[in-house]
């Protein structure tokens, strides 16, 4: 494998045939493997073992996949696809909300797996993880390597995938972006088709960079065509069910 070689991916998974057969594919391409059978052996190995990527089963005993993703995320921007039978939206939503960065359905293809792992380590690059460097626009502070947002002089904590999204959308000001333009520049384009990733995202950031989430004057929507960020807070109106 000529790209993104001897990257550490940790499998989590309490179920045998899929950790063995995950093992031996990823392997087989160049990663580095560990596996970890549920959620606390998995926290347990991750602080002696820092895994580029986690790949995590929901449904698991004792620690779910959703907490296993909540207690990472806390101390870790390591991208996390979530795998599950779940395929509703819901658990889509659920899992996304809980700070993970992609979800797949199980059983799925091996080829549609690696894709989606490829995507996910293209986000984080082996060298340099952000582009250094401050973003001034409007009424927001964004420092790239400190990973650090202020809205109007006010410190806002965000998940590494809602600072990746806001990060897009400042460096778009005033533009109408499509959703399928952000999906695949945010998630990746196998994203583009699974507009619940924004939509989820989208209200998350709002909750916290908008003083009225309901009635946005940063992020706004462009009804049934995408979103428009307008850092200086000009031109608030209340948002539109356009998604």
């Amino acid at each position: 494998m000529n790209n993104l070689p001897h990257r550490r991916i940790l499998v989590v998974d309490d179920e045998p045939q899929i950790t063995r057969v995950l093992r031996t594919t990823l392997s087989s391409h160049g990663y580095e493997i560990r596996v970890a059978n549920d959620g606390e052996s998995a926290i347990d190995l991750l602080k002696d073992w820092p895994a580029d990527l986690l790949i995590t089963d929901l449904s698991m005993p004792s620690m779910d996949g959703l907490e296993l993703t909540r207690r990472v995320r806390v101390r870790s921007r390591i991208p996390i696809i979530v795998l599950s039978v779940r395929g509703e939206e819901r658990s889509k939503v659920q899992a996304l909300d809980a700070g993970a960065d992609d979800y797949v359905t199980k059983p799925f293809g091996i080829n549609e797996l690696l894709a989606r792992v490829r995507a996910a380590l293209r986000r984080v690059p082996v060298e340099e993880k952000q582009t250094g460097g401050v973003i001034a626009a409007g009424e927001f502070q964004i420092d790239l390597d400190a990973h650090t947002v202020r809205v109007s002089n006010r410190e806002v904590k965000l998940t590494p995938k809602e600072f990746d999204l806001l990060v897009y959308f400042a460096r778009h000001p005033g533009r109408v972006i499509p959703h399928r333009t952000i999906l695949s520049a945010v998630w990746g384009p196998n994203s583009a088709e699974q507009p619940e990733y924004l939509r989820v995202f989208v209200g998350q950031l709002r909750k916290k960079i908008e003083s009225d989430a309901a009635k946005p004057k940063y992020l706004q929507t462009e009804p049934w065509i995408g979103y428009r960020f307008e850092p200086e807070g000009e031109n608030a109106r209340e948002d539109e069910s356009g998604m």
